[in-house]
């Protein structure tokens, strides 16, 4: 036997998802107008419960850490097959989490990142009754909590680390983009420098005290460091906030920066030289300036000839999808410290992300729905090893 008993079922499987397009985007609205950002997600694992309650399935529970679990018992069941959706979004509960429904898009805050691929998680039970879908293993649903920013991972880590299933492999599933096969994992240093005007500044002094002069300070000295090309690294500087108004001098900022490499020596060799940099800086201008590192990443995955990748290409290349072939920092890197093969998904295509009128396009869901749906038949039927 091989891949091209899945691919036979792709057709009729993608024909048949359209009959359900209401209840995904029920699901999928209700889902996004409920705010989560990291480490308040309770409302939103709440209702994936009641999805997973309303479907029947086998088990459903939420753990300790917060994270929402469901389980599908396969045939035979002495292994699983993870599929995970992270349920945190970056945006705060104060934002306005209305979702706009036109006929071909949804916008809103969080819908690709990653409201649309909880609502995958939160339907795929009813799917998997409704089109007849059996599998010899067990099917783990995880409604990960904690997933960004200072979450760290923490949901599916907590549950990596205290569940008792023999996992044989794990798909993540993100909003989007339709085409995007993460199976690497690359190293990363995720964390802010913030300078404050110490409170004991002479005030009488004019216009030479401002925070976000000394944090420029810092940017242009990170900008000055020399990056190695091979192993692949940059310094990606996302966000600086700081002061109040034009006419008031900033007493506090605050830059928030990742590292990426894919070797972790040099992420380490990069940490350390911001951390000379934050300690020369401070020393030069007596303004306190402090480093807060608070996320790490290992490199590591499956190599790109591995069963369970090509077996994905292969599906995604019969649905006319184009691989997108990038490493992760995201849910993907917990897997792989645990040895578990595992690759990332991506459902549909979006615009705007991160921005509160975030996007994603409904037609190409069909197609998303498609290649996570042949993917688990294939490690189900032993395609994948």
């Amino acid at each position: 036997m091989s891949i091209n008993t899945v691919i036979k079922k792709l057709p009729e499987i993608k024909s048949n998802l359209k009959e359900f397009r209401e209840i995904l985007l029920a699901n999928l609205v209700m889902i996004g107008e409920i705010p989560a950002p990291s480490f308040e997600e309770e409302r939103k694992i709440k209702f994936l419960m009641d999805r997973f309650t309303e479907s029947a399935i086998s088990e459903s529970n939420i753990d300790d850490c917060g994270n929402g679990v469901g389980l599908i018992k396969g045939s035979v069941g002495k292994k699983a097959i993870l599929v995970n959706a992270h349920a945190d979004t970056v945006f705060s509960a104060k934002t306005d989490h209305t979702m706009q429904v036109t006929a071909d898009t949804i916008t809103g805050p969080g819908v690709a990142d990653n409201s649309l691929g909880l609502a995958v998680l939160a339907t795929l039970p009813y799917l998997f009754e409704q089109l007849e879908l059996k599998f010899k293993n067990d099917i783990l649903l995880l409604g990960g909590v904690q997933s960004l920013g200072r979450g760290n991972l923490e949901g599916i880590r907590f549950f990596l680390d205290n569940s008792d299933f023999d996992i044989k492999a794990a798909i993540c599933v993100e909003g989007v983009e339709l085409g995007r096969l993460s199976y690497t994992s690359i190293g990363m240093l995720r964390g802010e420098i913030t300078c404050r005007v110490p409170e004991e500044y002479d005030w009488s002094r004019f216009g030479d005290a401002s925070a976000i002069l000394t944090l420029n300070e810092v940017i242009n000295k990170i900008n000055d460091m020399r990056l190695p090309k091979r192993p692949r690294t940059s310094v990606v500087m996302g966000s600086v906030h700081g002061g109040t108004s034009f006419n008031t001098i900033a007493k506090e900022a605050t830059l928030g920066f990742e590292v990426r490499s894919e070797s972790e020596e040099v992420v380490n060799d990069v940490g350390k030289t911001i951390e000379n940099i934050v300690t020369e800086v401070s020393s030069k201008t007596g303004d306190d300036v402090e480093l807060d590192i608070f996320a790490r990443r290992t490199p590591g995955g499956i190599p790109f000839e591995h069963p369970l990748n090509e077996c994905a290409r292969t599906i995604m290349s019969s649905l006319d999808i184009e691989p997108r072939l990038a490493p992760s920092t995201s849910e993907l890197a917990a897997l792989i410290d645990k040895k578990i093969p595992a690759l990332t998904l991506g459902i549909t295509n979006g615009d705007r992300i991160h921005k509160t009128d975030e996007s994603i396009v409904i037609e190409p869901i069909y197609n998303g729905l498609t290649q996570l749906l042949g993917t688990l038949i294939a490690i189900d039927g032993g395609y994948c090893e």
